[in-house]
């Protein structure tokens, strides 16, 4: 049924994931992390300039704790320093364990996370923001590299160097993991996880197989889930995609053949793409149930999979470093999650669905969100995550099961806000929407007018800001013209219409934020989504006062879009959409001026194709002065951005200027 490496059960590592540095402030470090034993010890905090020690105290004295299972415990660590220390102060974290009269701490615990001369993980305090890394869109079984892990020789050279320049936080801004597009060798070791950490079982209803244990030794377990996802009025029909070709149904992705349904899947697929302590345990051949009719597909995977895993080690370091803030997409969850009111209506109204998307979002809650921000998770996480999972240990009860379910799709605190310079401010793009009233298969506002409201009233007197939309405000105007094509024709799911400007009310609100006399003079906006990267400058036409503007979008980090179609798309774009186009007169942002950054030295491009980090520098006026985006090669390719109106209104180059 599963495969685990030796015969007997092995001796798990007390570390399985973690830890990941999440929220940092001057006097404050949140750490999350996933343990095979109930956690105990000591936790310390030491600066390393002069090893004075800041904190020393009982490891539940500043931890949550939650069972997942019989071997699994999440754990999140939120220590607070008595005095607020200096900005970009270096301090050194450790979790001192207790065991049949040994003593050992994260040096034995996990050498894997130290660099060369540390005596454990490091982060600096650093609330002023000059160097910030981002990227989405990760997903393990695309045939190349994963960019990621650049972010260990960038924070090796930094640790190895303490006077040099060192990135401030990682911003993953979207599709972390894919819960619908799984690959074969990827599930065989979820399940390899879920047996060996002892993860919880439990039942659902609407399907032809109705609990976890069952499904994963049936036929329908791999490459064959799609026949088990409902089947409603509004997703029978399966539609031609324009950019693939492929067959995808309304509900779900064109992947769906493996999409994780158990809460269990969910948290053992963060263990797996997060860290690789587990991996050496788990034998991904493949599992007797599968059909032989998907194995030379299965071997395909499971090639590109090793690679992914062979780079797990230098990931996990880095993220032990570093902080690092998230924030879900369609992926993370379900593709098309929320796309129009007529999803919504089918996906909710179904009890399958409902509970794989919900099990999804108890997931990412645990494994993303509540780092991201504790004091507003917090009553979420204590109040109805913990008391139903901790309650397993005596029996499963589907009931309470569904009651968090639904709690979790009623939450609406999924935003946040870092109090860096410039503020850092995430939005969530997915479960606030704006539904259209007209037709249920139009695409819904990415945010609604109350959550549009609210953003505005956070920036208002705000010199700066930094911005997360997971997908990008200011998109390629070609894609958005094909995708209102296919809205217009009733097809918005054929080619995830998801962008701003496809609901007139959310476009109409975001766009007069921007136009507000009081918006922020500097206005950095970083997304992913699209797997492609590019950064585009953008003014107000005809005011002295325009803030500026920067849209740098930068996908993905272990994805990419098709070479040959971009290159396309890039030449028509421009000459579609130049400075000189009538087309521009019938966009909804003709009142602004959209420059197409090129790369440094690159006079006929605009877009990036290819696995990449991003990287933005920031000055001290809190403004955007250079993106960048780290290859798998270790290659960077340079957008310098300026700050002269004079040059930005002009625009270098006709074909790259877009003033809709």
């Amino acid at each position: 049924m599963t495969h685990i490496s030796s015969e007997n059960s092995p001796t798990l590592p007390l570390l399985v994931a973690g830890p990941l540095v999440r929220r940092v402030t001057r006097n404050r470090c949140v750490l999350w992390m996933v343990v095979t034993r109930e956690p105990t010890g000591r936790f310390e905090l030491t600066r390393t300039r002069d090893q004075a020690v800041l904190l020393e105290t009982d490891l539940l004295d500043v931890a949550d704790v939650i069972r997942v299972g019989r071997r699994a415990w999440i754990v999140l660590i939120d220590a607070t320093i008595d005095e607020t220390q200096a900005e970009g102060e270096r301090v050194e974290y450790d979790w001192v364990v207790s065991e049949n009269g040994h003593t050992r701490r994260l040096a034995q615990l996990a050498p894997d996370l130290l660099y060369p001369n540390q005596l454990r993980p490091q982060i600096r305090l650093q609330t002023t923001l000059k160097e910030v890394l981002h990227g989405s869109c990760r997903k393990p079984h695309f045939d190349g590299p994963d960019a990621l892990a650049q972010l260990d020789e960038r924070l090796a050279e930094a640790i190895a160097q303490p006077e040099s320049a060192r990135p401030d936080v990682l911003l993953m801004t979207g599709d972390q993991v894919y819960s619908d597009d799984v690959a074969g060798p990827m599930l065989c070791a979820i399940h390899a996880t879920s047996q060996l950490l002892g993860l919880w079982s439990e039942r659902w209803e609407g399907a032809q197989i109705n609990d976890s244990d069952s499904l994963q030794s049936s036929s329908y377990s791999y490459y064959n889930r799609e026949a088990l996802l409902p089947k409603t009025d509004a997703n029978r029909d399966l539609y031609r995609r324009f950019i693939s070709g492929a067959r995808k149904p309304i509900f779900t992705s064109v992947y769906a053949k493996n999409h994780l349904v158990g809460l269990s899947e969910v948290l053992a697929m963060y263990c797996l793409t997060w860290s690789g302590r587990l991996w050496p345990l788990i034998d991904t051949t493949s599992p007797a149930c599968m059909s032989p009719e998907f194995q030379a597909q299965y071997d395909h995977e499971a090639r590109i999979i090793d690679n992914f895993v062979a780079d797990l080690p230098r990931v996990q370091r880095a993220l032990a470093h570093i902080p690092s803030y998230m924030i879900f997409d369609d992926h993370d969850i379900t593709d098309d999650w929320n796309l129009a009111r007529g999803w919504e209506a089918a996906a909710y109204g179904h009890p399958f669905s409902r509970r794989i998307i919900g099990n999804a979002l108890v997931g990412y809650a645990l494994c993303q969100a509540w780092g991201n921000d504790p004091d507003r998770m917090k009553p979420l996480i204590r109040e109805h995550i913990k008391p139903v999972l901790e309650a397993n240990i005596q029996g499963y009860n589907a009931e309470h099961h569904d009651r968090m379910v639904d709690r979790l799709l009623d939450w609406d605190q999924w935003h946040y806000q870092v109090p860096t310079q410039p503020p850092l401010i995430v939005l969530d793009t997915r479960t606030q929407r704006w539904r259209s009233e007209s037709n249920p298969d139009k695409p819904s506002g990415l945010m609604d007018w109350e959550a549009l409201t609210d953003l505005q009233q956070n920036l208002i007197h705000q010199s700066s800001v930094l911005m997360v939309s997971a997908a990008p405000v200011f998109g390629v105007k070609l894609i958005e013209a094909i995708q209102r094509v296919f809205t217009f024709f009733g097809r918005a799911l054929m080619v995830d219409a998801e962008n701003w400007m496809a609901h007139p009310g959310a476009a109409h609100v975001m766009l007069n934020i921007f136009r507000h006399a009081k918006t922020p003079v500097h206005f950095g906006i970083l997304s992913g989504d699209v797997h492609y990267s590019f950064v585009y400058d953008i003014r107000i036409r005809h005011s002295k006062s325009s803030p500026h503007i920067q849209q740098i979008t930068c996908s993905g980090l272990k994805n990419g879009f098709p070479p040959t179609l971009l290159h396309r798309f890039d030449r028509a774009n421009a000459w579609l959409y130049g400075r000189y186009s009538p087309l521009n007169a019938f966009t909804k942002r003709r009142g602004m001026t959209i420059h197409s950054r090129h790369p440094d030295g690159v006079q006929n491009r605009s877009l990036v194709n290819g696995s990449a980090l991003g990287r933005v520098l920031i000055d001290e006026a809190g403004a955007v002065v250079q993106a960048s985006m780290l290859d798998v090669n270790g290659m960077e390719t340079v957008f310098t951005l300026k700050h002269d109106d004079k040059e930005a209104s002009a625009g270098s180059d006709p074909s790259g200027t877009d003033p809709a």
